[in-house]
């Protein structure tokens, strides 16, 4: 999954990304880093309720000031060896989609306002002043597969704005979600499922190809969650059984809720549920809690997985 998604960032420094990261939540900050010996570290600072509370079309940081305080703790007690540091937003205000083409000017500049163009339909904000990446999935002289990741503009301003306060660059920004499927290097065919305490983002990867990508926003009442839960997979499920002529084996996973309980609300015994990337057993600076690290290890592009569950 590296392979396709490692240059899909919102903003991207040329020279790559910076060995640290943060993602924000409502929870709170998760960082991360990588030493100068390739170790890394990990720590968390939470946030009050109502804080943070992630949003395409309102204000996001209704407390920007403990925004960043979070992010500084966190990052400061990860000792990052730059100021500069990759922003990982949550899955509700970014938007991600594959798109075909007949083909696309090889220049960035020529190629984004295409794109922004074909996004202006399917995005319920200003396409003009958002925040666009995308890469290349595939291209032959008669077709050319994208990947497009999108962020209201005002958002992205929000967050880059609470990094900067904390004494932070944001040298490159994305989706959880998108990061978290960095995690792994695997080129079969794989399904994951990316749970937060607001979405569900469901993926399947074949290769260089990104086949589905959907996000769903889940109800607060736990029965109507963990049934909107059991559709999305189902749904996914079934697409991986169409586009692939195969049933889905294993389901890689990262989110708050406990492995086998989330299994265990699927009631699938044929599908194996494996951690996309395992709890960390060293470099903890502060206490995790149920805080799934696999968005900044994805972003940090440190890889692993562990099968748990079934």
């Amino acid at each position: 999954m590296s392979s396709i998604l490692k240059r899909v960032s919102i903003k991207a420094q040329s020279a790559g990304r910076p060995p640290a990261a943060v993602e924000l939540r409502p929870e709170g900050a998760l960082a991360a880093s990588v030493s100068a010996s390739g170790a890394p570290l990990f720590a968390f600072t939470g946030l009050p309720a109502g804080a943070l509370t992630p949003a395409i079309d309102e204000t996001n940081l209704h407390r920007p000031d403990l925004v960043s305080a979070a992010i500084r703790s966190a990052l400061d007690q990860v000792s990052p060896r730059t100021h500069a540091v990759t922003l990982i937003l949550p899955d509700t205000v970014v938007r991600v989609f594959p798109l075909d083409f007949d083909s696309l000017p090889a220049k960035r500049a020529e190629a984004l306002p295409i794109l922004r163009f074909r996004l202006r339909k399917m995005v319920p904000f200003d396409a003009d002043v958002a925040g666009v990446s995308y890469q290349i999935l595939s291209e032959t002289e008669t077709e050319c597969r994208v990947l497009a990741a999108i962020v209201p503009g005002p958002v992205l301003a929000e967050y880059e704005a609470a990094v900067r306060a904390a004494g932070y660059e944001p040298g490159a920004v994305l989706s959880s979600s998108l990061a978290a499927l960095e995690s792994t290097n695997t080129m079969e065919a794989s399904m994951a499922a990316l749970l937060s305490s607001r979405t569900l983002t469901t993926a399947i990867v074949n290769g260089n190809d990104l086949l589905l990508y959907r996000t769903l926003d889940l109800p607060e009442n736990p029965r109507q969650r963990i049934a909107e839960i059991q559709r999305g997979i189902a749904v996914a499920s079934a697409y991986f059984e169409d586009h692939l002529q195969a049933r889905a084996q294993l389901l890689f996973y990262a989110g708050d809720v406990p492995i086998n309980e989330f299994a265990g609300w699927l009631d699938e015994p044929a599908l194996a549920v494996a951690d996309l990337v395992a709890a960390p057993e060293s470099g903890l600076v502060t206490g995790l809690g149920s805080s799934s690290i696999a968005a900044v290890a994805g972003a940090l592009g440190l890889h692993g997985y562990q099968a748990v569950a079934q």
